[in-house]
């Protein structure tokens, strides 16, 4: 059975199939700590060479800023949990084969946003700032010692004339095969004959996320008591933009899911009520969610940190089939997600900084999934990128144990 057969198994509940290996992803520091204590380097994580799409490209400019051949600190090294290409992150290799892990969910790579790309255009840099304007029209801040993603300082939609100028020059759907890479057909006939499942949409691509990237958060929250019709004209526009690049792809493409990109809550709750969920939100996953289901796609997964109770039978009544990461330090228990909603699909749910505290505090943090796993639907992971501070004695002991009660589940 291969990477993409056992996830659509699996996401269907099948009691005897095993669930995935996977983790969601590593820092770039974190990486470079294992391999220094001894994880073999065969095949180090690269940075792509050149844009093409902002779903496989943003911040690109800032991660190449540090130097070749190194990785920034605070960059994600993908494995699985996390979909790739995205956010020009790097493809995990070594650490996969040396644990006996799962290929890695793909994306496909296309253009989802601005048609044409904004121009690149880089301001103010030294030793330790690089200063840019992104492909997304984004102007952006990256402190290079931390080398996290870089922060927003301008955005492109400032208000509805800035808007409308966009919407005319730079989202019209006059011609939808310019949003496709270079080498689509390329792509086309390797996504024909893969053994990993393959999804349309991710990052930075929701209906809060979306908004949240180009507008602002605080704008954003501002507009929806002030400029609701607005808003609905962004939501709209988009969703009959991915609507007809879907349709492009699902002509050339067979499809296994729908990643949203959302990040509405936080550690204590959402970020906006139920009231704004249900206008501003789930009208738009359930028009996409009803084409993709129309076309065969079984399952739609959603991706928001921090605590997500409130949020969760929200999502799932406008079709969503699954979420992730479960952040256990915001208070998310999958133990308890699953008990609420036992046809759920759930991701993640491991507490990733609690690896670091040694065997006896891993052997107790798995409980919880090893107990999950039982219940079907599950793909368990770290809930979100493994950080520095779990060092590769403890994270080998970790890995080899999970994948042990993933081994139990079934062939």
């Amino acid at each position: 059975m291969n990477t993409r057969e056992r996830f659509l198994e699996v996401l269907a509940g099948n009691p005897d199939v095993r669930s995935l290996k996977w983790e969601f992803g590593y820092w770039g520091e974190t990486v470079d700590n294992w391999y220094a204590a001894g994880l073999p380097r065969v095949h180090y994580p690269e940075l792509q060479r050149s844009v093409t799409t902002p779903t496989s490209s943003l911040y690109l400019p800032a991660w190449r800023s540090v130097g070749a051949g190194a990785l920034p600190k605070g960059i994600a090294v993908l494995a699985g949990g996390l979909y790739w290409p995205t956010q020009a992150f790097p493809l995990d290799h070594d650490v996969r084969r040396h644990f006996g892990m799962d290929a890695c969910q793909q994306v496909v790579d296309v253009n989802l946003l601005f048609d044409p790309l904004f121009e690149i255009k880089v301001g103010n840099e030294d030793a330790e700032v690089f200063d840019y304007v992104d492909i997304d029209g984004v102007q952006r801040r990256f402190l290079k010692e931390h080398g996290t993603i870089p922060f927003a300082m301008k955005w492109p939609i400032e208000d509805r004339a800035s808007w409308e100028r966009l919407k005319e020059e730079r989202l019209n759907l006059k011609n939808i095969r310019t949003r496709f890479p270079a080498d689509w057909e390329a792509q086309v006939r390797a996504y024909k004959d893969r053994d990993y499942p393959l999804a349309l949409g991710g990052y930075p691509h929701g209906f809060f996320g979306t908004l949240a990237h180009l507008i602002g958060y605080e704008n954003l929250f501002t507009w929806y008591l002030t400029e609701p019709e607005l808003i609905h004209d962004i939501l709209n526009t988009f969703t009959d933009l991915w609507l007809a690049v879907y349709e492009e792809v699902l002509t050339r493409v067979s499809i296994d899911h729908w990643q949203i990109w959302e990040d509405v809550s936080y550690g204590r709750g959402s970020m906006i009520s139920p009231r704004i969920v249900r206008e501003f939100i789930l009208p738009y996953i359930r028009k996409i969610g009803a084409f993709l289901n129309a076309h065969g796609v079984r399952h739609i997964l959603l991706d928001t940190d921090g605590n997500c109770y409130s949020l969760i039978p929200l999502f799932l009544e406008a079709g969503v089939t699954g979420m992730y990461p479960f952040e256990v330090h915001c208070g998310m228990d999958v133990a308890r997600v699953r008990k609420l909603y036992p046809e759920m699909q759930i991701l993640g749910g491991i507490p990733k900084s609690e690896i670091a505290q040694g065997k006896q505090r891993i052997d107790e943090i798995l409980e919880v999934p090893e107990a999950v796993l039982r219940t079907g639907r599950y793909i368990p992971f770290g809930d979100h990128l493994i950080p520095p501070e779990v060092d590769f004695d403890n994270f080998t002991y970790y890995r080899n144990r999970l994948n042990r009660i993933i081994d139990r589940g079934g062939y």
